[in-house]
């Protein structure tokens, strides 16, 4: 667009926004002038700016209520204010007001281009930091997606090849299989990771509010709308927007959706002109798509524009090998935050093998939570964990030796809470006895405040 150059906007009466665009356009710079508030105000939302050269007062407007606008509406941007008025009252009142730096009328050229700089400079500090935070981010987020089986491998391996390109992604999988941090990925290993990450949930979209919130409405466009609000849309331009659960859209979400798709453009509630906005498109569901465009539950259309690029993420039970690692993995982070090392017992590893994991790895992580919380050994038998096993040799195998098939569901009594109690029961007497009843060495023992041990020795009715 500029080939890198820095952009800046100057919106001040047209005899000094004309010596400053020549000055910043001697120095290298790309400029714009303008010469009302709603123009800057419209090109900061539109454009990339790098910095603001705005004046007090002209054409009747006063320079520091459009600061005020710019600080709420792009506060990345830093604005340099151009005073006129005498003495320092005007630099204290912009300074305060948020101003980066204040050159006084009529400027020297040399202190502009000085001032100019030092904004920069402290956007490209701004902006080196935030490129390291994601670089974290990025560590955080693969080292989440813990895995050793083929499986996982093979899905790493698309995901790292797909992340660079533009192309629309539909992401396949059951509920606790970690669809999002599949498109985290996308977004953190793509050219995009210094753009936002916008993630909505589509079924939480209420009919008659969706084309607000995917597309923004101005101030008045409708009861209620007391300011102007970017949608979804806007807030993810120039990074990737995730859209969750898109199988659970209704049919107006999925038609104003199709229409974004096709025409790269938005048109906020209320407004006469059309926006474009530059998405890259992440969409995920734990419904086969496919399947719901055949029962007329999924628009056909909707589903090939988002079936550019399938991802499938496969359950937990499809991928035996990685049950261990992310079981150590959880366990190393949960064990980290109460001061302690905990490790699995050889039986406990068998026990957590031998489970199907119909919550996938939302499940296990829950499960080696719940087992480090209430367990105050430091080595976890198999007692720790509170769950029907399934029997390997009678569930059945599928061709790459993990379990599929559960055993008959559970009765009343055989509840999965009935199972955390009994096990919450069984943890709470040994420690007891191990203390001869002394429950505020207990509760240190197990790692919980007394007035938890209290509230679960009630509920449990151990504290007859």
């Amino acid at each position: 667009m500029d080939n890198g150059k820095a952009r800046i906007l100057i919106i001040d009466e047209p005899s000094t926004a004309e010596l400053a665009a020549r000055a910043l356009c001697g120095a290298g710079c790309v400029s714009e002038t303008m010469h009302t508030a709603d123009e800057a105000l419209v090109a900061l939302e539109q454009h990339r700016a790098d910095v603001l050269l705005c004046g007090t007062h002209f054409n009747g407007t006063d320079g520091l209520e459009l600061l005020r606008k710019v600080r709420v509406r792009r506060p990345e941007v830093p604005v340099v204010m151009l005073t006129g008025e005498p003495g320092v009252r005007g630099v204290v009142a912009a300074m305060r007001h948020g101003a980066f730096d204040c050159v006084s009328k009529p400027f020297d050229e040399e202190e502009l281009l000085a001032s100019v700089n030092r904004a920069l400079e402290m956007n490209n500090l701004r902006r080196e930091n935030r490129l390291l935070r994601q670089q974290l981010d990025v560590a955080a987020t693969t080292a989440g997606f813990v895995g050793e089986s083929a499986h996982t491998r093979q899905l790493l391996a698309m995901i790292r090849r797909v992340a660079p390109s533009r192309s629309t992604v539909l992401v396949e999988g059951e509920s606790g299989t970690g669809k999002e941090l599949v498109a985290r990925m996308l977004h953190y290993w793509s050219n995009r990771a210094d753009g936002p990450f916008v993630a909505v949930n589509c079924k939480a979209f209420a009919e008659g509010v969706v084309e607000s919130e995917l597309f923004g409405h101005e101030k008045g466009s409708f009861t209620g709308a007391i300011a102007a609000r970017a949608g979804c849309f806007e807030r993810a331009s120039g990074g990737t927007l995730f859209l969750d659960e898109i199988g659970e859209a209704g049919s107006d979400f999925q038609a104003k959706l199709l229409r974004v798709l096709e025409d790269g453009e938005v048109l906020r509630v209320g407004a006469s002109k059309p926006r474009r906005v530059d998405v890259r498109i992440v969409a995920a569901t734990n419904r086969v798509l496919r399947e719901e465009v055949r029962a007329d539950r999924f628009r056909a259309d909707l589903y090939f524009r988002l079936n550019v690029i399938p991802l499938r993420v496969p359950p937990l039970r499809e991928r035996a090998d990685d049950i261990l690692p992310l079981a150590r993995h959880f366990l190393a982070f949960h064990s980290s935050e109460l001061g302690r090392a905990i490790s699995l017992t050889p039986e406990a590893e068998e026990k957590l093998l031998g489970y199907a994991w119909p919550g996938n790895v939302r499940e296990l992580e829950n499960t080696i939570e719940r087992a480090v919380v209430m367990s105050g050994a430091d080595l976890l038998p198999p007692e720790a964990f509170a769950f029907e096993v399934f029997d390997r040799a009678s569930g059945g195998r599928t061709e790459d030796g993990t379990a599929t098939v559960a055993p008959s569901p559970p009765s009343r009594a055989q509840s999965l809470q009935a199972c955390l109690d009994r096990a919450a029961s069984e943890c709470i007497r040994a420690t007891l006895e191990e203390t001869r009843g002394s429950r505020a060495e207990a509760a240190a023992t197990l790692g919980i405040d007394r007035t938890t041990l209290y509230r679960l020795m009630k509920r449990l009715r151990l504290d007859a």
